[in-house]
């Protein structure tokens, strides 16, 4: 019936088509556990066939679909850049480069002294100076009045080495202050109010809500930031070290392993539900996670 249509209308048709495809895919929101997932897989299969160039085509379909993030240890974007650059792929060049930038400033007091970061912006014609500055106009870009709260809340969070009865009354202040964040402005990540704050207060959120375990609202943090890991704006590590510290603290079985005796053998049984739950938030498994960190302090021992 389409070949009826008058020209006019079937391109005004055509176009109100296109429009709704469009509009439904950017509703559709996407789900960072299965991302997670993803780029464990990528990297596992990576350690086993240690086949490169297939490793960077599954990395650039994945970032096709998913803005990337910075995961725990692997940093998988710029795994990615690497890869491709070694190999002369193509993956997006200076314009990839400044959503690198922007994934690791929070972390820039470390990446400053990663040499071959920078050479990798030398080599396609950015200076170090140039970097500098870009971090620089990502600092400016953050949310100013989060900062100066969370700079207050970490403070706090530390008061008197957490010792004595004020600590339940300043985790108290600090769950208020996370809530009335989350309610407007969202889940305060790093890349809204960076990893240092006023006065060089170093801010990383997994500690915080490490603290949140002991409060009142740690129901509603439960609830709530589990939208955030699945919006990719939470780490699963930092909703999990919560969600244990909790079960550590009112003896209850470990839900991910993360908070238990360190004189603890988990059995089959056991392993087995801790790997499920920890899929069920895209962290890695127990053997997997134990892989990576040795992998890691590996390659930290080796620089």
């Amino acid at each position: 019936m389409i070949n009826f249509i008058p020209m006019n209308y079937r391109n005004i048709f055509f176009t109100m088509l296109i429009v709704l495809f469009l509009f439904s895919c950017q509703s559709k929101k996407l789900n960072y556990i299965d991302y997670y997932h993803k780029v464990y897989a990528i990297d596992s299969t990576h350690r086993i066939d240690k086949d490169t160039l297939a490793t960077i085509k599954r990395y650039k379909k994945l970032f096709r679909k998913y803005p990337p993030v910075q995961n725990e240890r692997l940093e998988e974007y710029e795994t990615y850049i690497r890869y491709a650059d070694r190999f002369h792929k193509k993956f997006g060049g200076i314009k990839s480069l400044d959503k690198l930038i922007v994934q690791s400033a929070p972390n820039w007091k470390y990446k400053r002294e990663d040499r071959d970061f920078f050479k990798l912006y030398k080599k396609y014609g950015i200076d170090s100076i140039t970097v500098e500055q870009k971090v620089l106009q990502w600092k400016r870009s953050l949310n100013k009045t989060l900062i100066d709260s969370f700079s207050i809340a970490f403070e706090r969070d530390q008061q008197n080495k957490r010792v004595g009865p004020q600590v339940a009354i300043n985790d108290r202040k600090n769950a208020e202050l996370l809530i009335w964040a989350i309610k407007n402005y969202g889940f305060p990540s790093k890349q809204k109010i960076g990893l240092y704050g006023s006065n060089e207060q170093f801010m990383p959120l997994l500690i915080l809500l490490n603290h949140m375990s002991g409060t009142e609202h740690y129901e509603y943090f439960k609830t709530k930031l589990l939208e955030y890991v699945k919006s990719g704006e939470c780490p699963p590590r930092d909703y999990i070290e919560m969600v244990d510290k909790y079960q550590y603290i009112h003896n209850l079985e470990p839900v991910y392993g993360i908070h238990s005796h360190y004189d603890v053998n988990f059995d089959t049984a056991d392993s087995a539900r801790i790997d499920k739950n920890r899929k069920a938030v895209g962290f890695p498994s127990l053997k997997l996670s134990s892989k990576m960190i040795k992998d890691f302090q590996r390659k930290i021992n080796n620089h």
